[in-house]
């Protein structure tokens, strides 16, 4: 089913602002939309010739609550069910005009939303939606495994079908994807319950370790080669968090030894190349605890990478990051 072609779905980008931080126990990450904006975003993409449509921040104001029961260990359940179903309507919508979506945040409960939307999309066109989770922590717990019930510690769950959560999108549809087209990059805090639940379903996990033995480039093309072996479409959900402290200082839930700066532009630039990737989400910036924007940047050079921004010309496969149908 082809309805645009590839250079004009490619080159359009709509950047959706989802000011959540009721997931996270930190509070802040609701600048997150506003600093990534401050920082160029727009501006950096538009340089590198894309059309960008921004549709500005959502709001929840006129969704309406359900009256399911809140499972016991899921904090602000209420205000994150609104969100959810906002964001997967929208996310759904925007998707369908041949725009690639890039979802600001906001803490990580916005993937709940975000991918069941792309998910959804993508199965009615008859492909596969694959995620790449860039990541300090799994984001695996269920109500029934977390240790805070802080909500954006369930998101990758959630969007692998895990139960727990069941009501959290109503009456809109479910479009989960199954365990095996999740790639957790760069984790280096899981719990141990979380660990079971994973192991249980053989998820996928890159660890810093694997980094530190293998480098960026040999794993991260592993991902790529299943996503394309199987025509799929990558969604890429980057928490800030997935960088070492140093280089990103701005958020609530640092943990040491994470991606350097460079490995992490290596990561996007193959990204970049493989022209699989067909939606984003940055979380977890909380401009709050950063140092003068520094974290914003960063996200917004690395996005930059992500979409052929380079310092020399080189030849790459392909000049689109998005797939065709």
């Amino acid at each position: 089913m082809t309805d645009r072609t590839v250079t004009d779905r490619t080159r359009r980008i709509a950047l959706v602002g989802a000011p959540i931080d009721m997931g996270a126990s930190q509070r802040g990450t609701l600048m997150g939309p506003a600093a990534l904006r401050t920082a160029g975003l727009a501006t950096l993409l538009e340089s590198l010739d894309f059309e960008v449509a921004d549709y500005g921040d959502l709001s929840v104001a006129e969704m309406r609550d359900f009256t399911d029961k809140p499972p016991a260990q899921a904090n602000h359940y209420r205000e994150i069910q609104r969100w959810t179903r906002l964001l997967s309507r929208r996310g759904y919508e925007i998707a369908k005009t041949g725009a690639l979506p890039i979802f600001l945040g906001g803490d990580h409960t916005l993937s709940m939303g975000s991918v069941n939307a792309m998910a959804r999309h993508w199965q009615e066109r008859g492909r596969e939606l694959f995620v790449l989770w860039l990541d300090a922590h799994a984001d695996y717990n269920t109500p029934e495994t977390t240790i805070t019930a802080n909500m954006h510690g369930m998101s990758a769950a959630f969007l692998c079908g895990e139960p727990g959560l069941d009501r959290l999108l109503g009456d809109d549809p479910r479009a989960s994807i199954t365990p095996d087209r999740l790639d957790l990059f760069g984790a280096r805090s899981i719990d141990k319950l979380e660990k079971e639940l994973m192991r249980a379903r053989r998820i996928r996990v890159v660890d810093m370790r694997q980094i530190d033995e293998f480098g960026v480039a040999v794993l991260i093309r592993r991902v790529i080669e299943r996503v394309k072996a199987s025509n799929g479409v990558l969604h890429v959900s980057f928490d800030v968090d997935f960088l070492d402290p140093s280089v990103a200082p701005g958020v609530g839930t640092t943990v040491p030894g994470g991606a350097t700066y460079r490995e992490a532009h290596l990561i996007m630039e193959l990204l970049h190349d493989s022209a699989v990737v067909g939606s984003v989400d940055i979380v977890e910036l909380n401009p709050f605890l950063d140092e003068r924007g520094r974290t914003a940047r960063t996200a917004v050079e690395l996005i930059g990478s992500l979409f052929g921004q380079q310092i020399t010309d080189r030849p790459t496969p392909s000049n689109a990051i998005a797939p065709g149908e």
